[in-house]
């Protein structure tokens, strides 16, 4: 017995670790880009984002002329306690009390640099690259050369609305519609629902991509290539077997009961699905949400096949393309922009995370 509840801890403690692995192995890259987006641009190309934590560094505390202390650079030199070459102090060195000992300069008018280790952090934060990639303002900086460069920002503050234009309808549109059909599936009789369901789930092995020409060539003949409700019916029929299959796994395992309940008392069909079936269904209907709404925000392909290089129609994936394709080199860019682009999905998935171990479990249990 004893032996059984140790193996039982050591496998919880297995499972607690490995969990706390992955949580680590995901969350430390987003915490060094948003630490990052926040850092200067000068040093994000020096130094790494985890410098931001307390940190022992080499300082200088003193500054030594070898000509006051008729030091010769051509034989060994005693500073400190310590006997080095030219060479070596050129190298650096530390001295038995635990500082180290640097030569900046040439034999003839270099100096001797006295360092010592301190605890430190580096806190140059700013919000100038935010201000940059959202307001497209330009910006002067000083090279380490000395001379200034001026930056003209890259405004994504329209990318963002437009994307919040694409997503929103995209997430809504197809939530309803499934809703509809899941609802008829699992509750409703009429001819064929076996065939159209099955059907339905046949659908979710289809590659997106095998549809986008055929789709293409309808929009253009609809006029619909280049607008945003080109693309909402488009994210919405990429995304409907997805929905249709996922809250019929919900709706089916409500209980007869109430429903049986509520024609009895003369409700009708569509009284049911408004009054009980939604506000029962919200674990299924958030789940979904999340993952139609990521995938919408995160879609490139079918933003640049449907609405084109229109800049007016620039998604935050195709603003993003764009400033790694021109600014590839500019990181304090690159960091802010990303941050930007992953709030809302963050904000959305939080807000709804409740919901998404139940909607995901939808169904899997019948009793």
């Amino acid at each position: 017995m004893k032996s059984a509840k140790s193996q039982k801890r050591l496998s919880k403690w297995i499972v607690n670790l490995s969990l706390l692995f992955l949580v680590l192995l995901w969350t430390i890259p987003t915490m060094g880009i948003f630490v990052s987006s926040f850092r200067e641009r000068q040093d994000i190309a020096t130094t790494g984002w985890w410098l931001v934590l307390p940190h022992r560094e080499w300082q200088t505390t003193k500054t030594i002329n070898p000509k006051e202390l008729n030091l010769d650079p051509n034989g060994p030199m005693t500073v400190e306690g310590a006997t080095a070459t030219f060479d070596a102090l050129r190298q650096g060195i530390e001295t038995p009390g635990g500082k180290r000992l640097i030569w900046i300069g040439n034999k003839r008018i270099g100096t001797i640099q006295v360092q010592e280790q301190v605890w430190t952090v580096m806190w140059n934060f700013t919000l100038d690259n935010y201000k940059q990639v959202l307001g497209g303002q330009s910006f002067t900086f000083t090279k380490p050369d000395g001379s200034t460069e001026t930056v003209q920002g890259d405004n994504m503050t329209r990318a963002f609305l437009n994307s919040l234009t694409v997503a929103i309808p995209s997430t809504l549109i197809p939530i309803l519609i499934a809703a509809f059909a899941a609802y008829a599936f699992a509750w409703m009789k009429f001819p064929g629902r076996k065939w159209m369901f099955i059907l339905v789930v046949a659908l979710l092995v289809v590659p997106l991509q095998i549809a986008l020409v055929p789709i293409l060539k309808d929009y253009k003949t609809l006029g619909l290539n280049g607008t945003f409700l080109g693309i909402w019916l488009a994210h919405t029929g990429f995304g409907l077997a997805l929905a249709t299959y996922l809250l019929y796994n919900y709706i089916s395992t409500l209980p007869r009961d109430i429903f049986e309940s509520a024609f009895i008392d003369g409700a009708s069909p569509f009284t049911v699905f408004v009054r009980l079936v939604l506000p029962l269904s919200m674990p299924a209907l958030a789940s979904f949400a999340i993952f139609q709404f990521l995938w919408v925000w995160n879609d490139y392909l079918v933003a640049l096949i449907f609405l084109g290089g229109n800049p007016e129609f620039e998604l935050v994936t195709q603003r993003m393309a764009a400033i790694v394709g021109s600014r590839g080199a500019d990181w304090h860019l690159l960091t802010a922009g990303a941050f930007v682009s992953m709030i809302l999905p963050l904000a959305v998935f939080f807000s709804l995370q409740r919901y998404f171990v139940r909607g995901m479990l939808a169904g899997s249990v019948k009793g």
